[in-house]
C-alpha cells in the first residue's frame, strides 16, 4: 500500500466521517459554506456592516465576532469530538444573525442592487441553513 493511500485512509479515519456519500456531502458542504462565509466577514466587512440593523450595537465587532464563529463552526463540524457542539453553535449563530436578514427584507431601499424577491428568499433560505446545521448534530453524523 502506498504512503499516500495510507495517509489518506488515516486522515479519513481520523475524521470519523458518517456513512454514505450524501451525509459526507452535507458535512463537507456545511464546513466549506460556513468557513468561506466566515472568512468573507473579514474580507468584505463593509457588506456585512451595511446589513446590520441600525438599532444593533457594536456593528464592526459583531461582524468580526460572527465571522470568527462561522469559521470556528465550519472547521469544528469536521472534528468528530466537536461536531455536535459546532453544529449547535452554527444553529444558534444563524438565529442570532436572522435580524440582519429581516432588516434587509423590510428595508429594500437600502439595498437597491438586490432584488426584493431575493431579500425575501433569504428569509426562507435561513430555515434551510438552520436544518443543515441541525442535521450534523444527529447521531448518524456523530461517531
Amino acid at each position: 500500500m502506498s504512503i499516500l493511500k495510507k495517509t489518506t485512509e488515516g486522515f479519513i479515519n481520523l475524521l470519523h466521517l458518517p456513512d454514505g456519500v450524501w451525509r459526507n456531502f452535507v458535512l463537507f458542504g456545511l464546513a466549506i459554506f460556513f468557513t468561506y462565509t466566515g472568512i468573507d466577514h473579514f474580507v468584505n466587512a463593509e457588506f456585512y456592516l451595511s446589513i446590520m440593523p441600525p438599532y444593533f450595537p457594536l456593528h464592526k465587532e459583531a461582524v468580526y465576532i460572527s465571522g470568527f464563529f462561522e469559521v470556528l463552526g465550519g472547521v469544528g463540524v469536521l472534528v468528530p469530538q466537536f461536531r455536535k457542539i459546532a453544529g449547535w453553535g452554527l444553529f444558534l449563530l444563524l438565529i442570532a444573525v436572522y435580524p440582519a436578514n429581516i432588516y434587509m427584507a423590510i428595508t429594500p431601499e437600502a439595498f437597491p442592487k438586490i432584488p426584493i424577491s431575493l431579500l425575501y428568499f433569504r428569509l426562507v433560505l435561513q430555515f434551510f441553513f438552520l436544518y443543515w446545521a441541525y442535521i450534523v448534530t444527529r447521531p448518524s453524523y456523530i461517531s
